[in-house]
């Protein structure tokens, strides 16, 4: 069994940790903030570090599950950052949702230093990583990726390798523009069978059997229409994950008018005090916008 290390115990990587403890790996955590390591430990067991070079010494594969470019930066390059203590031939992954040009920044650091790097963002929220059927998107090379594949599985039910180093971070982007519009559309759509007098929750069994079938439609429904949205993906996150393809997109020429206008009313769903709502809040905006016309 491959010896691993964790830096970054959020609600995604609390869990994600915890399930390559139960599988068997013998694991080291680090968090900023050391009353998350010590709670992790009092669970699952495994070992705690005071800092990103200590948790990852002598480790054969580590993870990363923090918040944006920057954060990474922090403990991966600092002077007790993470390839600051790395031991060759040891395989650094990134599942922090971050840029492309991150990916490869760190990339070539690695290559410098005889360790390897995997750009690796997640998908499948909180729910998704405490069950362990996150969906992985990778970048980097075939072999490095073989040897984590199996690590990896212990908290995800699909892991594949896309592309070169950046090619994960760039399909993550694919998934938040796919998962931009969606939920909008969703969102508007029971809006409308409301102001329409419509039983939504019949309408939605009905077309739920058909073309407008969505993992939104089939999970965060019954939520919106009771206005529940203290739970899931935050509003603030997604605003990160969509200022990085944004900005990618006028990098490479990409047209993305859609994303950019929910880039837009989620702006406008902070301001109503819901940067820590879950992403279908955008059913509130609407209804706010009702009310103002009525």
């Amino acid at each position: 069994m491959q010896s691993v290390a964790f830096v970054g115990l959020g609600v995604m990587g609390y869990p994600m940790a915890g399930h390559l403890a139960e599988s068997g790996f013998a694991t080291r955590v680090f968090n900023r903030t050391p009353a998350r390591a010590a709670q992790w430990k009092a669970e699952f067991g495994g070992a705690t570090a005071s800092t990103p070079a200590e948790v990852v010494d002598g480790r054969d594969i580590v993870f990363t599950c923090v918040g944006n470019d920057d954060d990474v930066r922090a403990v991966a390059l600092g002077p007790q950052g993470i390839f600051s203590a790395m031991k060759p031939g040891a395989i650094l992954v990134d599942h922090t949702t971050a840029s492309a040009g991150l990916a490869r920044e760190l990339a070539a650091v690695a290559e410098k230093q005889g360790v390897h790097f995997l750009d690796a963002p997640v998908s499948g929220g909180q729910a998704g990583a405490e069950q362990g059927r996150l969906t992985v998107m990778t970048g980097g090379d075939a072999e490095s990726f073989e040897r984590a594949k199996p690590v990896i599985a212990s908290y995800a039910h699909c892991v594949e390798l896309i592309g070169a180093h950046g090619s994960g971070q760039l399909t993550k982007m694919v998934n938040q523009i796919c998962f931009a519009g969606v939920i909008e559309g969703l969102a508007e759509g029971l809006h409308f069978g409301r102001a329409a007098g419509l039983d939504v929750t019949k309408v939605v069994e009905v077309i739920s059997r058909g073309a407008a079938q969505s993992w939104q439609m089939d999970n965060r429904t019954s939520t919106m229409l009771e206005n529940q949205f203290d739970f899931g993906f935050a509003v603030d996150l997604m605003r990160k994950d969509m200022g990085i393809a944004l900005e990618e997109a006028r990098s490479n020429g990409a047209v993305l008018p859609v994303t950019a206008l929910v880039d837009e009313f989620y702006s406008e769903v902070q301001l109503m005090g819901g940067g820590r709502w879950d992403t279908s809040s955008l059913i509130a905006r609407l209804e706010r916008l009702k009310e103002g016309q009525g």
